[in-house]
């Protein structure tokens, strides 16, 4: 099935059970960062929309343990940075319906949750189609390197996701109810 079919099918399976009140746990997250040695002092995180599994309760969980909480914005030329967020900043709505900081200080995140349309066994991802993370994470893996988490709903994992040159494997996948690595 091609990436755009696939995208459609699991965008409508998403919205079908978008009535459902799965979530994460952020403690159970936060042992597994804490038990594995990933610097999580500077975190990626996003605004969730378009039925994705909300990733709020965990970066506010994180913020909490001194955790410099960041969001994405989409920038000219399609390019995306992070920037400094707290609850208590006012978010923009930008072109694509996605809420994003006004202002801010950019960070370049030590882990970064990334919302998945599906994701396979392999730690592979597919998104929306407009590659702002995979080039994003090209550009930052020559400044540092970036722990890479996926977040999505165990509905969304599929056998084998398509592939190419481009896309970017993650380092885990986070779903409500299990930790795939």
């Amino acid at each position: 099935m091609s990436k755009s079919k696939l995208r459609s099918k699991i965008l409508n399976l998403r919205k079908k059970n978008s009535n459902k009140k799965l979530s994460l746990n952020p403690d159970r997250i936060y042992r597994f960062l804490k038990k594995n040695k990933i610097n999580f002092k500077n975190v990626g995180g996003y605004y969730p929309c378009n039925h994705e599994i909300d990733d709020l309760d965990m970066l506010y969980f994180l913020r909490n343990k001194k955790a410099n909480i960041s969001l994405p914005i989409i920038r000219e030329n399609n390019q995306m940075d992070f920037f400094e967020w707290t609850n208590k900043d006012p978010l923009k709505i930008n072109k694509y319906g996605i809420a994003e900081p006004t202002l801010g200080k950019k960070i370049y995140p030590d882990i970064i949750f990334v919302p998945l349309v599906a994701y396979d066994d392999d730690l592979n991802r597919l998104g929306y189609g407009g590659g702002f993370y995979d080039r994003y994470l090209e550009k930052v893996s020559k400044i540092k390197k970036i722990f890479k988490i996926g977040l999505g709903f165990s509905y969304q994992e599929i056998k084998k996701i398509p592939i190419n040159k481009y896309d970017k494997k993650l380092d885990l996948i986070i779903t409500e109810k299990k930790i795939i690595q």
